[in-house]
């Protein structure tokens, strides 16, 4: 009896499993209880792999379990347009996130939040950034400045005996360029103490998130509980209380100093504060809290300091590694440049194989292995497929970086994809995906390309770089895409 009970009972288990909940959803990859196909994305990680054998079997859409929750993963760049572009208002929602929202203490800030939070604070960010300068002349300079301020500390490096870590550099520069536009002002060395506390966490978090076992109580919760001796709480509280504390610190420091009578503002926090005020005089204490400053802050810091000093790191690892795009390199640097004056956007155009390399380096690093997640906010058709609302949604940009038929041999790292051969310009390749696609894209990517050209062209025009290791470009040890770390030497390329 109770042998016949169990096989009935596990009966009914598989039938569920393997039958009835994906009887309504597109064909994908057999989940697993609990699990659902996450632990197949670490065969190997940080996961590209797994999803391109997925796409190759079942097509460019199908069905991806995260644990018990499935999403519908579109694979291909024209289905992403079909989707989340012509059809944007139906994929813009973010689907929560427990993890997300305990961190936050609720669902705040620009990431991933819905509806009028989001779509206000977005749109006042956009707004006064463009404020500040975003995309004028305003903000390159406060860039270049930091590029000067680069090139000082390399310099003074210049014949010694000792190695000096290049990427932290470029990150000195970066977070400088963040800090100013969200905050007011740059680190110095009356400051050094907050950034190096602050370059910690973000150390600590990357590593903290390459821990498999972390991951899975991320996205796994259920099965995450059967690993207490590694506490995502634990970590996401550390992690919380200091930059959230870093961050009020500064907020009340701007409080006290803005002149709530000019309409000007220099910094996102200034413009914040006053519009705040504004609509607490109307009777409106919700729309513009404190609470959704200082998580607006962490946004547009993440949005605009990991990406691109990860992005920066990997460039300079794959410059090393690529003699013959070194020489090519130098070579269009000495005959459009010719020297050592500081290369502005005004010169885009005339380094089209520049603008490759960085193109490529964003392709290769590819450093979103899953995208953000998000769902459907009323019924759809995705191929045929009644999709109800609520559904989980993922536009997977990794995988279409590497699809084989827009980018053969798509594992190489070759500038020359984006050179058109007859006119021997830079020619734009849709399927680059490095800032998503959609409502949602990043905000933070017109900064985000300003900064990655004015700061790697400038130091690859001035420096050379020798090392004693090549960086590791292997990402198959790793769960998530961390930036590269590695020592070495520069020279001035012109005396």
């Amino acid at each position: 009896m109770i042998f016949v009970l169990c096989l009935t009972f596990l009966s009914i288990l598989v039938f569920h499993q393997f039958y009835w909940r994906r009887r309504n959803l597109p064909p994908g990859p057999m989940p697993w209880p609990l699990v659902g196909n996450f632990v197949s994305m670490f065969y190997p990680p940080p996961g590209y792999g797994a999803f391109n054998r997925w796409t190759k079997k079942y097509g460019d859409i199908y069905t991806f379990w995260l644990g018990s929750t499935p999403y519908i993963m579109i694979n291909s760049y024209e289905k992403m347009k079909e989707t989340f572009v012509k059809d944007g208002d139906t994929y813009v929602a973010k689907k929560p996130q427990g993890f997300n929202e305990e961190f936050r203490g609720g669902s705040y800030g620009v990431i991933e939040t819905n509806g009028e939070v989001w779509r206000n604070h977005r749109r006042f960010a956009l707004m006064n950034l463009r404020d500040i300068g975003l995309g004028k002349d305003l903000m390159q300079e406060k860039i270049l400045i930091e590029v000067e301020d680069m090139f000082k500390d390399f310099d003074s490096t210049i014949g010694s005996i000792e190695e000096v870590d290049i990427p932290l550099r470029f990150y000195n520069g970066v977070v400088n360029v963040i800090n100013q536009a969200t905050l007011g002002y740059r680190f110095d060395s009356e400051n050094y103490n907050d950034f190096a506390k602050l370059k910690n966490l973000l150390d600590f978090q990357n590593e903290a998130f390459n821990d498999p076992i972390v991951m899975i109580q991320a996205f796994v919760p259920a099965l995450g509980k059967l690993f207490p001796n590694h506490s995502i709480q634990k970590i996401l509280d550390g992690f919380k209380n200091d930059f959230y504390g870093f961050f009020n610190e500064q907020i009340e420091k701007n409080r006290k100093k803005v002149d709530f009578d000019s309409e000007e503002s220099d910094n996102y926090c200034e413009a914040y504060l006053k519009e705040q005020k504004k609509r607490e005089a109307e009777g409106d204490f919700e729309s513009f809290s404190n609470k959704q400053l200082s998580n607006m802050i962490l946004d547009l810091w993440f949005a605009g300091l990991v990406t691109t000093t990860t992005t920066i790191s990997w460039a300079i690892a794959y410059f090393l590694h690529n003699p013959e795009v070194q020489e090519k390199i130098y070579e269009e640097l000495d005959r459009v440049i010719g020297g050592e004056r500081l290369i502005t956007t005004s010169d885009k155009n005339d380094l089209p194989y520049m603008n490759s390399f960085i193109n490529e380096s964003q392709r290769c690093a590819n450093i979103i292995p899953i995208n953000l997640f998000h769902e459907t906010t009323k019924d759809t058709t995705i191929n045929g497929w009644l999709v109800k609302a609520g559904t989980g949604v993922i536009a997977q940009i990794s995988t279409v970086m590497m699809d084989e038929k827009v980018f053969p041999n798509p594992e190489k790292f070759d500038p020359t994809r984006y050179i058109d051969k007859e006119t021997g310009k830079f020619k734009k390749i849709d399927e680059v995906l490095p800032f998503s696609i959609g409502k949602r894209q990043c905000l933070g990517e017109g900064l985000a390309r300003m900064e990655l050209f004015l700061f790697i062209s400038n130091f690859l025009n001035r420096y050379k770089i020798k090392v004693g290791e090549l960086p590791s470009i292997d990402k198959s040890n790793e769960t998530t895409v961390t930036p590269r770390k590695f020592n070495g030497f520069v020279t001035r390329r012109y005396l």
